[in-house]
């Protein structure tokens, strides 16, 4: 990796902290939508000795493969587009889901899983995928990955909301262990 890759790297880690998990770590104030003014962030950020510009904020916006970030249309504010630990209102509407949807986990985790589900631990929201690729991604992050096939409809069908974030990322409440499969080897359904 470069030295810039590893720089953006690095900030992009920074913002995930103070925009979506702990703001207060510079004094920031995020609205009740996740909203950061953009200016203000790269004052306190410089102030805590993170040398952020506007030209970095935008870079990582615009070049993040996962699209973790938005900027207003004015590009005066910056929010994460999901993974909050803090309480906030995306303003996502509810959708419908595909039929199925899929999770990655690592298998040391799967036992506890399938006995009590998905559930959201910190955060706002379980993160779901339309992607297998995806889902295999997120869980060998975390170790041997595992991928859980979701029935996306038949939670739907039995009053469980969906949210599509702007990056693609689908967010539910939590999922019960009834709408989940793994899937095997090869890619099949175990």
């Amino acid at each position: 990796m470069t030295t810039q890759g590893k720089q953006i790297e690095k900030f992009s880690k920074f913002l995930s902290l103070v925009l979506r998990h702990a703001p207060e770590t510079i004094g920031l104030t995020l609205d009740g939508s996740g909203w950061a003014n953009v200016d203000e962030l790269i004052s306190l950020a410089n102030a805590h000795g993170q040398a952020l510009s506007r030209a970095l904020v935008e870079e990582i916006v615009e070049t993040s493969d996962k699209k973790r970030f938005a900027l207003s249309a004015d590009r005066s504010r910056i929010r994460a587009n999901q993974g909050h630990s803090v309480e906030v209102d995306l303003g996502l509407e509810a959708k419908e889901p595909p039929d199925i949807l899929f999770h990655g986990t690592a298998d040391r985790f799967l036992a506890s899983i399938l006995s009590t589900g998905v559930n959201s631990q910190s955060r706002q929201h379980v993160h779901l995928s339309s992607s297998v690729e995806v889902a295999r991604s997120v869980g060998a992050r975390h170790g041997r990955p595992v991928i859980l096939v979701v029935d996306a409809k038949g939670m739907q069908r039995d009053g469980h909301r969906f949210h599509l974030s702007e990056n693609g990322v689908w967010l539910t409440s939590a999922v019960p262990p009834r709408y989940m499969r793994t899937l095997g080897e090869g890619g099949h359904a175990a």
